[in-house]
């Protein structure tokens, strides 16, 4: 069996024992812990999990139907049998971001095995205030904005028909997880709302994103540097910046990307489609491997293929040495749809590192109804199937 089947047989596995410990678990209903429709559920809440985390089997906490308010919560591990949160109502944040401290998250999930988020509810973050306030592209020690979810170095961990609204930041910043699944999960925003990516994930192993929506105004789904086994399936991506790897070699020690999959999705009225981004002259020097994008349908997207190793945005860099971040084993098949601007490959390598093994099958896209054409730097793709015409589909080859 293959490593991405494997993972996905993982994946069903947790599932299954989620649903086994939805058959058998202990019901802690907030109500009885004095939380009430309209009201703030935050010391409901924390004592529920208390119970939850203590005890000996699994429990189930619920949220029934109504609104409520929740402040700025961490709920902890480890605990001693697997937890779910049900959630069938809307949970808010204050509105106002100076009730948050910026550098952590609204709700925040950390050091528990077998955890499960379920429900059909909605967290609304309520950022529109917090948005006005961002001036993070003039401002380079902008005040840090408090995102919805943080779930951190968490172990089979489930999180499925969950609406995240408005957050203030990023949705959801995954780190330190391993097997973590998200299904029919919804990260919503307007397409104006600065810094709101879908799901962020760093120095985890095992993240799936199924059949899920992400229409936000960043990227849908980023990949920070530590990220290993990450597949996403099925998914919608627009409108947004689409998805992403990086950005990456701003920091020094930052560890490998390697091994990730994006299959069958539709990516709808975007900056980007799929994306590979490292700074160019900063301390960072590590690798990324084994990118795989397949079956992906672009709809009016600027940049649908794009590797942009002289990622500098607001000018917060130079350009006076190349990016230290190789980039090899890439894979771009059966991308099909339109783009938004004449150029609908674009390979920006690094000089001093160029990319190897980038592989384009069957890309089929058009702009303004003739073929999109590519712009290549330091990069030299095996061309495969129908994809282009090195004669007339590449205007600019830079090597």
């Amino acid at each position: 069996m293959g490593l991405q089947l494997k993972t996905i047989a993982f994946a069903l596995l947790i599932l299954q024992v989620s649903s086994s410990v939805r058959a058998q678990s202990g019901v802690l209903d907030i109500s009885k812990y004095g939380g009430a429709t309209n009201g703030d559920i935050s010391q409901a809440m924390i004592k529920a999990w208390n119970d939850a985390c203590a005890s000996t089997n699994p429990s189930k906490i619920v949220i029934p139907q109504g609104t409520f308010l929740l402040k700025q919560t961490e709920f902890k591990g480890p605990c001693t049998a697997p937890i779910e949160v049900q959630v069938d109502g809307t949970i808010q944040a204050p509105q106002d971001p100076n009730q948050f401290d910026g550098e952590a998250q609204w709700i925040k999930f950390t050091y528990v095995n077998f955890l499960t988020i379920s429900g059909g509810g909605t967290f609304d973050g309520q950022g529109a205030i917090a948005w006005n306030q961002n001036d993070c592209a003039q401002n380079k020690i902008c005040k840090k904005l408090s995102m919805n979810f943080g779930f951190g170095f968490l172990n089979n961990t489930v999180i499925r028909d969950i609406t995240s609204k408005d957050s203030k930041n990023f949705h959801v910043n995954v780190l330190g997880c391993n097997n973590i699944t998200f299904t029919n999960f919804n990260a919503i925003a307007p397409a104006n709302s600065p810094n709101t990516d879908g799901i962020h994930i760093g120095r985890s192993n095992g993240v799936n994103i199924t059949n899920s929506i992400f229409a936000t105004g960043d990227d849908c789904i980023s990949l920070g540097d530590g990220s290993k086994q990450v597949n996403v399936f099925n998914v919608k991506c627009g409108p947004g910046h689409g998805i992403s790897v990086g950005s990456l070699g701003k920091y020094p020690e930052e560890e490998p990307v390697q091994d990730f999959s994006v299959k069958n999705c539709i990516i709808n009225n975007t900056d980007n489609g799929v994306r590979i981004k490292t700074w160019p002259d900063t301390p960072g020097a590590t690798t990324v491997t084994g990118m795989h994008f397949e079956n992906i349908e672009m709809i009016n997207v600027r940049n649908p293929i794009i590797i942009d190793q002289e990622y500098c945005p607001w000018n917060q860099c130079t350009k006076e040495n190349p990016s230290k971040i190789k980039i090899s084993q890439v894979s771009f098949k059966n991308i099909t749809g339109t783009s938004g601007t004449k150029e609908g490959i674009v390979l920006l390598c690094s000089s001093g590192v160029p990319c190897e093994d980038v592989v384009l099958t069957d890309i089929d896209l058009k702009f303004n109804g003739t073929v999109a054409s590519a712009v290549l730097s330091n990069v030299k793709p095996i061309i495969q199937g129908k994809s282009l015409s090195l004669s007339n589909t590449i205007p600019k080859v830079e090597l």
